[in-house]
């Protein structure tokens, strides 16, 4: 008798699975006319209205420069508005329109449809306990808890742009 085929390590799973989510929550927004990239800085806005870029940046985890090109595509397509501050003329605020309202409210519509479809035939229980162990192995990967990152957006990749 052989040995039991091993499973492959919880790490290579876990990023699998991720990417697999990854790609469907993609799709889910994209057909609601959005981007995750675009999603994570209206909600950002949403939180913080009238907020500078480089609040913004440091809020998203990403390079100014990143949020730059993301900002630019949003403003080309009447999502935000962006003006300098009349207290210091370097630092930009931005500000939702009217139709980065509306943008908002699809993605958000479109986010909490995907959540559902994620959680359908998974108890609260179950999922309490999938919530503990992803951040348990979190802890695990970093080697000590960082109280920081509870409650931050998942940041976006900045080599490939969305």
């Amino acid at each position: 008798m052989g040995h039991p085929p091993q499973q492959p390590p919880i790490g290579l799973h876990v990023s699998r699975t991720a990417k697999v989510l990854s790609r469907a929550f993609g799709r889910a927004l994209a057909q609601a006319g959005g981007s995750e990239p675009v999603w994570l800085i209206l909600l950002a806005l949403k939180r913080n209205p009238d907020s500078t870029q480089r609040r913004l940046a440091d809020e998203l985890e990403i390079r100014e420069a990143t949020l730059t090109h993301h900002l630019n595509g949003m403003e080309r397509d009447g999502l935000i508005t962006r003006r300098r501050a009349p207290e210091n003329r370097r630092v930009h605020r931005i500000t939702l329109t009217d139709e980065g309202q509306a943008a908002f409210l699809r993605l958000r519509a479109a986010a909490a449809e995907f959540d559902r479809r994620l959680r359908s035939g998974i108890s609260g229980d179950e999922l309490a306990a999938v919530r503990t162990v992803l951040h348990r192995l979190a802890e695990n990967a970093d080697g000590a808890p960082d109280p920081d990152e509870a409650g931050r957006p998942p940041c976006f990749s900045e080599e490939r742009p969305h």
